[in-house]
């Protein structure tokens, strides 16, 4: 039922996206087990700048981080949205775990196959660390955590998966995160920074081809769950770079004209050549903007963690 459920969502978002001048697909459905893998490679590549900032950030500023989290050595719960395979993030779990830290990590992923290696490795690596994982939609888990007693949070939301979001994605995801929280919780969020517009290029559309196919597996999951006959040899993968907005957008452009029919909507759309679909947003922060969107949803600002280059900053809120 609940796999039926989620096919009937991604092929009502499928048709809109479809349906719509210019066409779009939601950004979200990347995730599955497969795109899950397929970003592990990402995140792996030189190009991809934003992996390697935070382990600088966490791994020479790991002290500072527990301080922040726990200056009176009180229990708290360090909740993970988008955990993957939490490679980052277990360089401060392993700290806090040695340095006798009072945690409880919750992990939550729409991924059950990310949720299970995730327990697995930590079991092997750290063990004795409380891990309980969570699978499902971020705020239906945080409602869930926030409703069994009174310990104080700390919320992960790492690596600039909000520069997914569209401004208004922002702020409603903010909204939502400001009403699961408590007074006193924190919140930790990734922002990746503005830079060169070369830097951010070459890791949306890397030179091993590892972007191109996470995009691409958005079509294939279309094939394999709807039904549907997208050939991706008919398309090429495009980003562009706005450096005053901050915003990068990634294309799938059409390169003849053709038809894909989609067999669970029992509908054929039409590609012009050259016509695009418009697949995912990561959006590029200043720190004035940062501090405006904390304060906009009830965060006071404590402090910002950013890397030597200044590219990234894991940005600490507490709830006023």
């Amino acid at each position: 039922m609940e796999q039926q459920l989620l096919i009937s969502e991604l092929a009502t978002d499928a048709l809109k996206g479809l349906s719509s001048k210019p066409k779009y697909l939601q950004s979200k459905y990347f995730y599955d087990d497969t795109g899950s893998t397929i970003f592990q490679d990402i995140m792996h590549m030189d190009e991809y700048y934003l992996t390697d900032c935070e382990f600088e950030i966490f791994s020479r500023q790991k002290d500072d981080f527990l301080k922040a989290f726990s200056n009176n050595g009180n229990h708290f719960n360090l909740v993970e949205l988008g955990s993957g395979d939490g490679l980052k993030t277990k360089i401060l779990l392993a700290h806090f775990f040695n340095k006798g830290a009072n945690f409880h990590y919750l992990p939550v992923d729409i991924s059950q196959k990310a949720n299970e290696v995730l327990a697995e490795t930590l079991k092997s690596e750290i063990p004795g660390l409380q891990v309980t994982p969570k699978t499902g939609d971020y705020f239906q888990e945080l409602q869930k955590i926030n409703s069994n007693d009174g310990t104080p949070k700390v919320i992960f939301f790492l690596g600039s998966n909000i520069g997914n979001f569209s401004l208004q994605e922002i702020r409603d995801f903010l909204s939502h995160l400001s009403n699961y929280t408590n007074q006193g919780d924190k919140v930790l969020i990734g922002f990746d920074l503005k830079k060169s517009p070369d830097v951010i290029l070459k890791a949306y559309n890397d030179p091993h081809g590892h972007t191109r196919r996470f995009t691409f597996n958005h079509l294939h999951r279309l094939n394999r769950e709807l039904g549907a006959d997208f050939d991706p040899q008919n398309f090429i993968h495009h980003c562009t770079y706005n450096p005053e907005s901050g915003t990068l957008k990634s294309y799938l452009v059409a390169k003849e004209e053709h038809k894909v029919r989609i067999e669970a909507l029992e509908q054929v759309f039409h590609f012009a050549k050259w016509e695009s679909i418009f697949m995912e947003t990561s959006r590029k922060f200043d720190f004035e903007f940062i501090d405006q969107l904390a304060a906009e949803h009830g965060f006071q600002p404590v402090k910002n963690f950013t890397d030597k280059r200044d590219y990234f900053v894991d940005s600490l809120w507490e709830k006023k």
